[in-house]
């Protein structure tokens, strides 16, 4: 289950000081034409006591990047390698964004703020080291999406216009820019490990792994941290595949730099939710293998993960990573019967009726035009509601099999509101770009808005 917003005080902290200067530089932010505040996300900054700010302080720390009190002095720049697209490249780090200040929600964890467009850092190579507008708009949409369909995903925490114009290969420029803040558990990435594999260095190994297991896993080091630390990757990593099914969501770049090693879902680019169960679903134009289909994100996480366990080869033996690597495919399929239960509504009958049922609505929705979200919407707590029993879209053989299945699931019809409305809340690519037209057009935020509050009650409705 996703945490859920809990208020807490401001606590500050400075963890990855713990590290050393082998892991970041100090960087400064790109110094902005213009700032002017287009989203706060009071929501979760009130789990870690950052809500009183004023709009003016708000501006100050996050578009201006004046220091938190008492957390980081300065801006970190994470350095990292990393897998793009089964390539390994050496050349990559914090290019546009940094690591801005840490604290302590109100379980103790302790909490990252990370940036995205906030100027050119040591990896930026020929890059401006800016996002934008529309990319952080984009990306609020995706985290709360996320987040509502039981997701672990970073939240997009703050967006300010910064009133640069941006050349751009793939969207009419020049475009509007932005710089983003995202709150989430950690940036500490595989491609952290890779770079260190790379490099030849066990000592800063074994600094890292421990570091990860104290402040993301509540446990301290040991002589089998390796596979410990893999472990909770492992079994995190096939929950986020499984979510990304259930949600019909795909990332687009699930390259190893782009895996949390908290496992949560972050850095949304070329995202979208595909309408319909397609396999084969992309979400990138320059994704012409299908590398990142669909139905191949749970693959391509496990590569990113086996890229973990190579990593940790440089101070651990194979013999006890392979078996926690070959766990991956179990903890896969029950996080996935797990999560399309859950997102129908119903509790499970057990590991062979709960195949059998999601069998059946794998193939009814593969072999019918409707979309993943009508259907989940049209069939929870286990009995079809909303559509006629007439409706054309359910009127073939598979949800005629699908059916009588599903009825041996039915519980009490779901009360909250939101189930009485004429649909589902979606966010397919054509609402996604309506929404920024408005935005590019008129500068009317009030869909993004309206729609943010949508998908928020939608949240609501499902938990």
């Amino acid at each position: 289950m996703t945490i859920l917003p809990q208020a807490s005080t401001y606590t500050p902290e400075t963890a990855i000081h713990e590290l050393g200067g082998d892991f970041y530089d100090p960087v400064e932010a790109a110094d902005f034409p213009e700032t002017r505040l287009k989203f706060r996300n009071d929501r979760w900054a009130e789990t870690v006591g950052l809500a009183e700010l004023s709009d003016d302080e708000w501006i100050d720390h996050f578009g201006r990047f004046a220091p938190l009190k008492g957390s980081l002095p300065s801006p970190l720049a994470l350095r990292y390698h990393g897998h793009q697209f089964r390539s390994y490249n050496p050349e990559i780090g914090d290019g546009r964004g940094f690591l801005f200040a840490q604290m302590r929600d109100a379980a103790g964890r302790l909490m990252d703020l990370g940036t995205k467009g906030s100027g050119q850092t040591p990896y930026s190579r020929f890059g401006d080291g800016r996002l934008t507008l529309k990319g952080g708009a984009r990306e609020i949409l995706a985290t709360e999406m996320l987040e509502a369909l039981d997701v672990e995903t970073s939240k997009t925490f703050s967006l300010i216009e910064t009133g640069e114009a941006l050349e751009r290969n793939d969207e009419p420029s020049p475009t509007r820019s932005a710089v983003m803040v995202r709150l989430s558990h950690g940036h500490i990435r595989i491609g952290t490990f890779q770079r260190l594999a790379a490099l030849r260095e066990p000592d800063n190994m074994n600094k890292l792994i421990a570091y990860c297991l104290r402040h993301y896993f509540g446990e301290e080091g040991g002589k089998d941290a390796p596979e410990r630390l893999l472990a909770h990757v492992v079994a995190g990593g096939a929950k986020l595949a499984a979510s990304y099914m259930a949600a019909g969501f795909v990332h687009g770049v699930l390259n190893s730099d782009n895996i949390a090693i908290t496992t949560e879902s972050f850095d949304y680019g070329p995202w979208r939710f595909t309408p319909k169960w397609e396999p084969g679903f992309t979400a990138a134009y320059f994704d012409q293998t299908g590398l990142y289909a669909f139905a191949r994100q749970a693959e391509a996480i496990h590569w990113d993960i086996a890229q973990l366990a190579v990593s940790l080869r440089l101070i651990e033996e194979a013999e006890p990573l392979i078996p926690v690597i070959e766990g991956f495919g179990p903890l896969y399929q029950d996080a996935f019967r797990e999560k399309m239960l859950a997102r129908l509504g119903v509790s499970s009958r057990g590991a062979k009726d709960d195949i059998a049922l999601l069998t059946l609505v794998e193939q009814a929705l593969s072999n019918s035009d409707v979309t993943i979200d009508r259907f989940f919407f049209d069939w929870r707590g286990g009995q079809r509601r909303g559509s006629s029993p007439a409706d054309p879209i359910y009127e073939n053989e598979h949800f005629a099999k699908l059916e009588p299945a599903m009825a041996a699931y039915a519980s009490q019809p779901p009360d909250h509101p939101y189930w009485s409305d004429a649909g589902p809340c979606s966010m397919h690519i054509d609402e996604v770009e309506a929404i920024w037209a408005r935005i590019d057009e008129a500068d009317d935020w009030e869909p993004l808005t309206a729609k943010v509050a949508a998908i928020r009650r939608m949240g609501e409705a499902l938990r």
